[in-house]
């Protein structure tokens, strides 16, 4: 039998100078591959550096990463930005998973507006729960992804929509326990809600909060300044940004030949636009320092 012809431009995948003939360094599922090693190489000893390092070699700056799904009480979506993505998969070990990936199926890709798109119909995420008991729970769902165009291919958006999971226990404990009822009740109950531990959800729901106030916290961070200062500020240069734009409205109307808001551009009008601003705010305060304390702690 003869050898096929050697092809002096072919390099082997297994070899030291693999070269691909794809624009970008590797393909979008591979990067879930790697993702999923990344998260395999996690110990009980990594912290939010670790985190932080996780969610900077695989997510954008300008990162989002979206959940939607069905609870008891009706639809929910919760969507978080970069700089609160580490804490979400850390939640995620937290909440009693020891393991966790993600299986993509019959993925489908795209090239537009210089980003790739992935998208798996049939998405599992696999967790493994070593606590309360030995569980694995498989959350089935359609996975969206968009990539950066280049070298690092980092995620810009994730959008995973889950539509079922199922809870699976080894036969060897239902053996273990055949003869005792009350472990049999508790073996029947449901360890998580659509696939999510309550550590998790408990997350997101606090994150609706958070997001909004990644401005206060970014400035405490880098001029060490108090909850209500940087709150103070942060107002007054959102107001400093609105009467600009008053005015502006203002000009429009007046070569538009309304008269009537010829005293919007007095020092008055203004005031009265500020006094209305930081009234709004104010009601929002209590629960935004409330809020604010809670992650600092």
């Amino acid at each position: 039998m003869s050898n096929p012809t050697h092809d002096p431009f072919y390099s082997s995948p297994f070899g030291p100078f693999y070269r691909r003939h794809s624009p970008y360094m590797v393909q979008p599922e591979y990067r879930i591959y790697e993702m999923n090693k990344r998260l395999q190489a996690r110990t009980e000893e990594s912290d939010s550096l670790w985190w932080d390092a996780f969610a900077t070699e695989f997510f954008e700056e300008d990162a989002t990463l979206t959940l939607s799904f069905c609870l008891e009480d009706g639809p929910k979506r919760y969507t978080i930005g970069r700089t609160l993505i580490p804490r979400y998969f850390s939640t995620v070990f937290e909440g009693g998973v020891t393991e966790l990936h993600y299986i993509l199926k019959h993925s489908k890709e795209s090239f537009h507006n210089s980003c790739i798109t992935l998208d798996c119909d049939q998405c599992t995420m696999v967790t493994q729960h070593g606590k309360p008991m030995f569980t694995k729970v498989c959350t089935e769902g359609r996975l969206i992804l968009e990539f950066a165009f280049d070298d690092l291919m980092r995620i810009k958006t994730w959008h995973f929509t889950i539509r079922q999971y199922r809870e699976l226990i080894p036969r060897s404990i239902l053996a273990m326990h055949a003869q005792d009822p009350q472990v049999l009740e508790q073996l029947s109950k449901n360890i998580t809600r659509m696939g999510l531990t309550n550590f998790t959800l408990n997350y997101l729901r606090l994150c609706v909060i958070l997001e909004p106030m990644q401005e206060l916290m970014s400035r405490h961070k880098t001029y060490n300044l108090s909850p209500r200062d940087c709150l103070k500020t942060c107002l007054f240069q959102k107001w400093q940004r609105m009467v600009p734009l008053t005015q502006t409205c203002v000009t429009l109307i007046k070569s538009a030949g309304c008269n009537q808001t010829s005293r919007s551009n007095s020092p008055a009008s203004s005031s009265l636009v500020s006094t209305t601003f930081f009234k709004e705010k104010k009601k929002q305060r209590e629960k935004t320092w409330k809020a604010f304390y809670e992650y600092e702690l």
